[in-house]
């Protein structure tokens, strides 16, 4: 009788423990949702009259922004990934980056798929390593090719003609050289230790550098996934702005996403909310759209990459962390 009730308890802790794992990140999703609720009510009032064609091409392209993820992860390792596990950790991946900030949740989740697949976490580290340096290269490749090619598409004129200038406040000042200071003193402090971490890490990156590029097919992924995402972003972006019927030509809308999402990366902000946001919609405006229209195309690019893809990417998170594929 022991036996059993242990059994019976033990399968119990097991089920509350799955059931967990699917509803407290749905829940975390839910809240975030709530947050933004005014917004996506917005731009779903907005997007009501738009154009359905349009719109079908930017969902197209929006899931093949997760579709050119996977590419890029599988050419950053020699090991050959489950095609459709890869691409649902892609997914779940989108989803854990919209809640936690700078990357940190799709780097943990596409961390853990990684070593679940047999890797070490030092080489599943070295590997989102290399495919955050391709990513980075390809965006700003993209972006000085396209300035190059339209010169013009952007007049900053627009929005700063007449506005004076801002002096900094003395208490940012001191702030950001107390942290400058507080920086240095640890660097200083744990010197010897990061760098013979960091001396294996670069090794261990460099190893996987050398032996990815190797291999046409894993070169062909890794740098062909890198320079498409940013491109099924754009092309998303262009989509959304064709579908209001905003007067931006295709030339502008491309330079404003890649400016503008080049310029935010580095903002510490879950998938750059905010940031983002703020500085795409002004990118827009100089290239020649309205406020408004701006406004809608920015909330419509949102509702399409973001709050639509939210719930179920997070519902295959928690089905994966309990299938231990994560």
């Amino acid at each position: 009788m022991s036996i059993a009730r242990n059994v019976g308890a033990v399968r119990q802790r097991a089920s509350l423990r799955s059931a967990a794992v699917v509803v407290l990140p749905m829940a975390v999703a839910l809240a975030v949702l709530a947050g933004k609720w005014t917004l996506i009510g917005s731009g779903a009032g907005r997007l009501g009259s738009a154009d359905g064609e349009w719109l079908s091409a930017g969902c197209l392209a929006a899931v093949m922004t997760w579709v050119c993820a996977a590419t890029a992860q599988q050419g950053a390792v020699v090991e050959t990934l489950p095609p459709g596990r890869l691409l649902a950790a892609q997914f779940a991946a989108s989803a854990a980056n919209h809640v936690l900030p700078a990357g940190v949740g799709g780097n943990a989740v596409n961390l853990r798929f990684l070593v679940r697949r047999g890797l070490s976490p030092t080489r599943a580290l070295a590997a989102l390593a290399v495919r955050a340096a391709a990513a980075v290269i390809g965006r700003v490749v993209l972006l000085l090719v396209v300035l190059a090619l339209f010169p013009d598409a952007l007049h900053i004129r627009r929005v700063v003609s007449g506005r004076p200038q801002l002096p900094a406040h003395p208490l940012l000042l001191a702030a950001g050289g107390a942290v400058a200071l507080a920086g240095l003193f640890l660097l200083l402090r744990y010197a010897r230790r990061l760098g013979a971490r960091l001396r294996e890490f670069v090794v261990s990156v460099a190893r996987d550098v050398r032996a990815v590029h190797h291999r046409r097919a894993r070169v062909a992924a890794l740098w062909g996934g890198s320079l498409a995402f940013p491109a099924m972003h754009t092309a998303v972006l262009v989509s959304v702005v064709r579908a209001v019927h905003a007067p931006v030509p295709v030339s502008g809308v491309v330079v404003a996403y890649l400016c503008a999402s080049t310029a935010t990366g580095w903002v510490p902000t879950p998938a750059g909310l905010g940031s983002l946001d703020a500085v795409l919609a002004l990118a827009l405006v100089t290239a020649g759209a309205s406020p408004v229209a701006a406004t809608s195309a920015v909330l419509g690019y949102r509702l399409l990459t973001a709050w639509l893809p939210l719930i179920p990417g997070v519902v295959v998170l928690g089905l994966m962390v309990r299938r231990r594929e994560l």
